[in-house]
């Protein structure tokens, strides 16, 4: 039977990403992302916002670019997988762990993104991140209807539709 382990994400940056690399010269990069959701208490009618923290990890060049364009508290898209682990903390107690094996990331927002960045986790490939398209400055003037037309109470918008 066929299994599906997926996680999206999308949040803000919680650090700067830590960059290090294996012995082997592979790159690894953690960072916290952080998710919000809202919800009105029940008692109060207040709002209430409740923020969860999630560790992600990037390997090979998903890694590098994430070093390279992820900052706090940048908006991020994170596609990935749930990784369980264990491990004893400095008083011999057992902890459990969560991390999110990232293998898509999108930078969202602002001048600074527009960039897709990803690949498949095992071939550790990635694209080039793409640019921002360019801002546009205030909108053009309005075209002059032609005498000929006839009016259609439409003559005034811009033809210039971006899709």
């Amino acid at each position: 039977m066929a299994s599906v382990n997926k996680v999206i994400l999308v949040g803000n940056c919680g650090r700067d990403p830590e960059v290090r690399y294996a012995p082997s010269g592979s790159a690894i990069a953690n960072v916290s992302i952080a998710t919000s959701s809202r919800r009105k208490d029940k008692n109060t009618g207040e709002s209430i916002e409740e923020t969860q923290w999630h560790r992600v990890t990037f390997y090979d060049r998903l890694a590098e670019i994430a070093g390279e364009y992820l900052k706090k508290g940048r908006s991020v898209y994170i596609e990935g997988r749930l990784k369980y682990g264990k491990y004893t903390d400095k008083d011999g107690i057992e902890r459990n762990t969560v991390d999110i094996v990232a293998n898509e990331m999108q930078l969202l927002g602002g001048r600074e993104g527009g960039g897709s960045m990803g690949g498949d986790a095992e071939m550790g490939s990635a694209p080039a991140p793409r640019s921002a398209p360019p801002a546009r400055s205030a909108a053009p003037a309005p075209r002059q209807p032609a005498a000929s037309k006839p009016a259609t109470g439409f003559d005034d918008m811009d033809d210039d539709i971006p899709f």
